[in-house]
């Protein structure tokens, strides 16, 4: 986090004034240089980490009053451990680039703590104590400045939902990543707004469409008359929204053709979600030849008896299978699906993005994957869940 950052939240601005060694990095709030004693009684220097309440980047109150240690269980100055602040054994949970959290400790104040001065302080005196009582010149207040590194962060601002949620660490699996989605109907739109909260490098936009009135009523959010008007390109409307949040939106306002296919060369997954079987093919055909992972998001539906039926399809190729893929997408345009006129479902689009989101973290190692499997189909009017084409 940037110096500057700091001077917004008075309560880190004071720790740093006052000489405490402190660092902001992932959503986290790391106190560095905290004196205590160990087992053996030897005075050694831990950090203490806390998770972070931000609100365009400031500091709110502490979500609680717990804190994260960072070294050997601090003890008395005789040797035995400091039990007033107990919480949970040995934990060693590596959160990013050498921080590893070993212990947890809880001291609540009767109505807890109003910032993150008074937290760490607090936790700071109770843990430095005994060292300060063998060797009276050891203190926590070193005045150093952790010199701000290369912001890699792919976000406007910090991602504290990482560190309330305690998945910073898996979080990196999708950094680096370079993603396509090919179509931002109602399906593609959705995929586009559950990837845009990860951070993976960058998210490429594909579409020749017209943001209208219509595509409003299948998209997240809710766009304004305003933004009606304007009759942007999709994949500008969607950048100019996601831009606000992340960096990395890179919209090409134009169909994949053979003309421009090599766009998609050297990506780490593409979403497929456009209705035209021939334009899919000729995609999955190029996608095998440069050994891209892809998941194709297909919806058909029907009207029976003034209800809607059919089914939600996810398919998923890598260069470990492809086999399954004739069986599974066919290459002929369909002429009697209802979904291709403008009925709204914008519930079934968003389901069926969500499930090739969460197959796509699967394959990222984000989410255990013990089926594996390569092709899943829902049907609406029985809620059947079929899982298919698994690797032999």
């Amino acid at each position: 986090m940037l110096q500057q950052q700091i001077n917004r939240s008075p309560d880190l601005k004071r720790l740093r004034d006052e000489g405490f060694e402190i660092e902001v990095k992932g959503g986290y709030l790391i106190t560095h240089h905290i004196p205590y004693v160990n087992g053996n009684r030897e005075i050694k220097f831990g950090k203490l980490v806390s998770t972070l309440s931000l609100n365009n980047d400031v500091t709110i109150k502490p979500d609680n009053h717990v804190i994260s240690f960072m070294g050997e269980y601090p003890c008395n100055n005789d040797g035995s451990i400091i039990t007033a602040i107990q919480h949970s054994g040995q934990q060693n949970q590596a959160l990013f680039d050498g921080i590893i959290i070993n212990f947890s400790f809880s001291n609540k104040p009767p109505n807890g703590y109003d910032n993150y001065y008074d937290k760490v302080v607090r936790y700071a005196e109770i843990i430095s104590a005994p060292a300060k009582s063998i060797d009276k010149t050891v203190t926590a207040k070193t005045f150093k400045v952790i010199v701000d590194g290369e912001d890699e962060s792919v976000f406007n601002y910090i991602d504290s939902n990482s560190s309330r949620a305690n998945n910073y660490q898996l979080n990196s699996k999708f950094k680096g990543q370079r993603i396509a989605i090919i179509g931002l109907g109602g399906t593609g739109s959705y995929i586009l707004d559950f990837v845009a909260k990860t951070p993976v490098e960058e998210i490429l936009l594909f579409d020749s469409d017209e943001f209208l009135q219509h595509n409003a009523f299948r998209a997240p959010g809710a766009a304004s008359i305003e933004d009606l008007h304007k009759r942007l390109k999709k994949v500008d409307y969607y950048k100019e929204i996601y831009s606000q949040m992340r960096k990395g939106i890179k919209p090409y306002s134009e169909k994949i053709t053979e003309n421009n296919i090599e766009l998609l060369r050297g990506l780490s997954y593409v979403f497929i979600c456009i209705d035209n079987n021939s334009a899919r093919s000729m995609i999955i055909s190029n996608l095998k030849n440069f050994g891209i992972t892809f998941i194709d998001a297909g919806l058909g539906v029907n009207v029976v008896d003034e209800n809607l039926i059919g089914q939600l399809r996810v398919t998923v190729g890598t260069p470990a299978k492809y086999d399954h893929i004739p069986n599974r997408i066919g290459s002929a345009t369909m002429e009697d699906d209802e979904y291709a006129t403008n009925i709204q479902i914008a519930d079934l689009n968003a389901l069926n993005a969500l499930r090739s989101v969460v197959k796509w973290k699967k394959l990222s190692g984000f989410y255990q994957d013990l089926k594996q499997e390569f092709n899943s189909t829902y049907t609406i009017n029985t809620s059947q869940l079929i899982n298919e084409d698994f690797i032999e």
